[in-house]
């Protein structure tokens, strides 16, 4: 009997620890492009995904966070890199560029009229949605530091805060599914 009684208490310790190791039921994002068509995608798989998984986390970094600067703020910039980068990257996602057939925002306007007529969201309003169904974004701190943009110049959207990749790491690893975009 006592045999059994240890042999159910290991089981038992063993469901526990494979219980604190399950995935949760959340996807976590990796947002690296700054494309449109790249963007537009990683908003309609966050709306998507928002009804399907308790939590949804994208992680903004290099050339996905300009997408998030709001076109109406205006930071003065603390060095002429960070000048640089404020001026030759787009401000805000009404400023992406098709990754295909941009043709000089021929191809960008075509697409973004096309969306309007079929009925399809814009892509702030995806991210309006996105921030209604608690979609967490963080933005790269590293990646914000080398461009020299700061959180003030950043939209206004009720989940965001800044991290690491220790942050994108640890959601990472308790996603049940994990994309990079």
């Amino acid at each position: 009997m006592e045999k059994l009684e240890q042999r159910i208490k290991n089981l038992e310790e063993q469901m526990e620890d494979i219980q604190r190791n399950m995935a949760q039921d959340q996807l976590s994002m990796v947002v690296f492009s700054g494309d449109l068509d790249r963007m537009l995608a990683a908003f309609i798989i966050a709306v998507g995904a928002s009804a399907m998984y308790e939590k949804v986390v994208m992680f903004f970094t290099f050339w996905g966070i300009p997408a998030m600067r709001d076109i109406k703020k205006h930071v003065k910039k603390a060095d002429a890199m960070a000048s640089m980068f404020d001026k030759m990257l787009p401000k805000g996602s009404t400023k992406l560029k098709l990754s295909q057939m941009h043709m000089a925002g021929l191809g960008t306007r075509m697409m973004k009229g096309l969306m309007k007529k079929k009925g399809v969201m814009s892509l702030e309003d995806l991210m309006k949605a996105a921030a209604d169904y608690g979609v967490e974004i963080v933005i790269c701190e590293m990646s914000m530091d080398l461009m020299g943009f700061s959180l003030e110049e950043l939209i206004d959207y009720p989940n965001i805060t800044l991290g690491g990749v220790a942050k994108f790491l640890q959601e990472a690893g308790d996603s049940k599914v994990t994309l990079f975009i």
